[in-house]
């Protein structure tokens, strides 16, 4: 392996333009597909084969008409004045008659007059009588009204008790993200200026949102603050941008490829989110550990830099070759749990992996090789010429004091790096789970304060109705008004039931939907309560008015895919695990280390757990990342923090601990190993933690609350595991181990390939050549350079 990446590193060196090419024309293409193809983006959340999507999906086919998008607008009227004052009720009903002539919105008015001219002869009028009757008045106390004009209900709309505030409730004729771009906001533009006549404010629900949005200012800082790292530890803006440069590639080539893509399978929000983030971090911390090592090949053993970089990308190239492979493991278990929208997460993020290693393999010799001996800058070498012969960079560093101290103090260090982890791990135990609301938005928002408005007017379930498809048993004969007022009575006597009301029914009368409004709000334990309540109520209601009952909605969703999510992470878990356990164990030859990486990424996941239930759900410290909502942790994010902190985990353990194995297997002892790994390698781990953190740490200022516990996960993850796991914890295990920690037994290691990671077999076939003299024109750097 080192040989080969040793011969392909000076390959793109001495030729870069040929790699420089390819990659310009890849570039080229992806982008040139993104101009010619619209890109579409989804917040839904489709977990296929749960009770809640196959009702779903039944609707569907069975009631086409109901399966667009769910539209929601509140109008909060004026202080001091009513919806029922003339000049705002004037407002409010020419708001609404925009939103139902806007374009891709189904104008209900249309289809109840043809009912309505029908008279008693009509299956949904006679329906909708039945189903009052029999729900009567709501149980909340806030009884909404039905907006009239000359003594007709408005369809759609419902004012508060008090007056204050109207509640919209519309289709599209499409899902919201199939939507074409600018339908959703137009339809809140043309609601906008029809209310403002008569002093309305309109709040749109968390639902009317556009394509979200991936790449914001926190995000751009966090790349910003990435730059100043690099800059920082490289010393030379030349060798910082390199990084960048490989990192921007990458995203371009990965997230782009996947947005082509849009077209024919869903592309989520989190999904290009994800990529996003891995894409960035990956990139850069790839990149910055080969520059790293050229460098250091350059300042201490005096080679050219074409030398350099090719011994660079054959050692520790080979160790970001499996770095990348381990996370690539990670994210691939996630295909074995049969979820679309997470293999499609998987696959999208696996690939973006996968084109950063391959940039940092071909294209960033190829830079360099542009690039030539200016990656050093003139002051580091001078400080390189005046150490003494034989002295490396890496022996007098913070580092190595850092890492001689863990040695010594090996037993409080292990105590230290094990207790911290499990008392944050301590709230997780607390952690609830559920999907995205307007709750979760913070308070300056219109999402958060459309949910606000509707909790306080029309009560907290009007967030969240459960939906109650209600068919025949026999599918040639229609549901009658009797059928749909007894099961209306069954289930307005479960306990939390504030209101039930028809919501829509098919034309042959077959399928009809209730709106079922619980008296808590959608992440609510009580409406968890009353969805069990309903599944367990369905059977009996079923049996006696030959209908079948499935129930969905957002709560009913929620509690599906938690409960599916739960279910499939064991195995997950344990599929991953497996698979990187395999891997750890061919490219450290040793019994000990994959399993102590293991376990110590184990403590980081809890930890990372807990203190995210903590800031999110607890409301602890939320000012410092400005948040002001509480809400439970996203249903998906357990899942896909654990295979993206365990791939990223097992980045920082090859960079540290192949270091340490590299010395070892050059002849120091396991401590002097150890110690003069950590001196190499710690630098590069700490500046690599620090880009990922800030990278991450971006995507918290997203207004998304899913992408917003991503980011803020993904970053404690990465600063509890870089720093307090692989820092400390990992060596001071090593220094307890001593030679132990690469014990392999003999049957074991004759089986195993010996895939010189270290460059062991490259030192030994194509041995270090003579140090080469510094050009002259190197001896100063260029006036581009930051000198550090």
């Amino acid at each position: 392996m080192s040989v080969l990446l040793y011969r392909l590193g000076r390959f793109a060196y001495g030729k870069p333009w040929y790699v420089i090419g390819g990659w310009l024309a890849v570039v080229a293409a992806v982008v040139g597909l993104l101009v010619a193809t619209p890109v579409k983006v989804s917040n839904e959340v489709r977990i296929d084969g749960t009770p809640s999507q196959r009702v779903i999906d039944d609707l569907a086919r069975s009631l086409p008409e109901a399966s667009g998008g769910q539209g929601m607008l509140v109008f909060k009227a004026p202080e001091g004045a009513r919806i029922g004052d003339e000049k705002v009720r004037s407002a409010l009903m020419a708001a609404v008659d925009a939103v139902y002539r806007h374009d891709h919105v189904i104008d209900l008015r249309e289809a109840l007059a043809v009912e309505a001219a029908k008279g008693d002869s009509s299956p949904l009028l006679r329906a909708q009588a039945a189903v009052a009757q029999a729900a009567g008045q709501p149980s909340s106390g806030r009884t909404p009204v039905p907006l009239r004009v000359d003594g007709a209900p408005v369809p759609g709309v419902v004012v508060s008790a008090d007056g204050s505030a109207a509640l919209m409730q519309f289709q599209f004729d499409e899902q919201t993200y199939e939507l074409p771009s600018g339908t959703i906001d137009g339809t809140v533009e043309a609601a906008e200026r029809q209310a403002a006549r008569g002093g309305l404010k309109v709040l749109p629900s968390a639902s009317m949102m556009e394509i979200p949005e991936v790449v914001g200012v926190g995000e751009a800082v966090g790349v910003v603050v990435a730059a100043i790292v690099l800059l920082v530890t490289l010393g030379s803006v030349v060798a910082a941008g390199l990084p960048l440069v490989i990192a921007l590639v990458g995203v371009t080539v990965g997230v782009g490829g996947a947005f082509t893509l849009s077209t024919v399978f869903e592309i989520h929000s989190l999904t290009a989110v994800l990529a996003l983030m891995l894409g960035l971090a990956v990139g850069i911390d790839y990149a910055l550990f080969i520059v790293a090592r050229e460098r250091r090949l350059i300042l201490d053993d005096g080679l050219d830099a074409h030398e350099a970089t090719g011994r660079a990308i054959g050692t520790a190239g080979s160790a970001v070759f499996f770095a990348g492979s381990t996370v690539v493991i990670a994210l691939a278990g996630l295909l074995v749990v049969g979820i679309t929208l997470l293999s499609t997460m998987a696959v999208v993020a696996a690939a973006t992996i996968a084109v950063a290693v391959l940039l940092v393999l071909t294209l960033l010799p190829a830079l360099l090789g542009l690039v030539k001996e200016r990656v050093c800058p003139a002051r580091a070498r001078r400080r390189a010429q005046r150490r003494p012969a034989g002295a490396e960079s890496a022996r007098h560093t913070r580092g190595a004091r850092w890492g001689a101290r863990l040695v010594r103090h090996k037993y409080p260090a292990f105590a230290a790096a094990f207790l911290i982890p499990v008392i944050l791990a301590v709230p997780a135990a607390d952690m609830r789970m559920g999907l995205p609301s307007g709750a979760g938005y913070n308070t300056d928002t219109a999402q958060r304060q459309s949910y606000d408005l509707v909790s306080d007017a029309f009560g907290p379930g009007s967030n969240g109705p459960l939906m109650i498809a209600v068919n025949s048993a026999d599918t040639a004969r229609p549901l009658t008004p009797a059928t749909l007022a007894a099961v209306t009575a069954g289930l307005r006597d479960i306990k939390g039931a504030t209101a039930v009301s028809l919501a829509g029914m098919n034309t042959a009368g077959t399928t009809a939907v209730l709106g079922l409004v619980p008296d808590s709000g959608p992440n609510d334990d009580a409406t968890k309560d009353l969805v069990a309540d309903v599944r367990g109520e369905s059977a009996r209601i079923s049996e006696s008015t030959g209908t079948t009952i499935g129930v969905s909605g957002f709560t009913a969703l929620a509690i599906d895919v938690s409960d599916r999510l739960a279910d499939v992470l064991p195995l997950y878990v344990a599929t991953v695990l497996g698979l990187s356990l395999v891997v750890l164990l061919l490219v450290f030859r040793s019994v000990m280390v994959p399993v102590t990486a293991t376990l110590g990424f184990l403590l980081t996941i809890a930890a990372t757990f807990g203190v995210t239930t903590a800031v999110f759900q607890w409301g602890w410290l939320q000012e410092l990342i400005g948040l002001d909502a509480t809400a439970p942790v996203v249903s998906l994010l357990p899942i896909i923090i654990t295979g993206v902190l365990y791939g990223l985990a097992m980045d920082y353990q090859m960079f540290l601990v192949t270091s340490m194995r590299e010395a070892h297997v050059h002849g120091a002892t396991a401590l002097d190993a150890t110690v003069t790994g950590f001196a190499r390698a710690s630098s590069v781990v700490v500046a690599a933690a620090t880009i990922m953190v800030c990278v991450f740490a971006g995507f918290v200022f997203n207004a998304q609350p899913m992408i917003k516990q991503a980011g803020f996960a993904l970053a404690a993850g990465i600063l509890i595991d870089a720093f307090v796991i692989r820092m400390t914890l990992i060596p001071a295990t090593m220094a307890l181990a001593r030679e132990k920690a690469w014990w392999l037994p003999a049957r074991l290691d004759r089986l195993l390939p010996d895939l010189d990671v270290e460059g062991d077999k490259l030192a030994r076939k194509i041995p270090l050549p003579r140090p080469a003299a510094v050009p002259s024109h190197a001896a100063e750097a260029p006036k581009a350079d930051l000198t550090s």
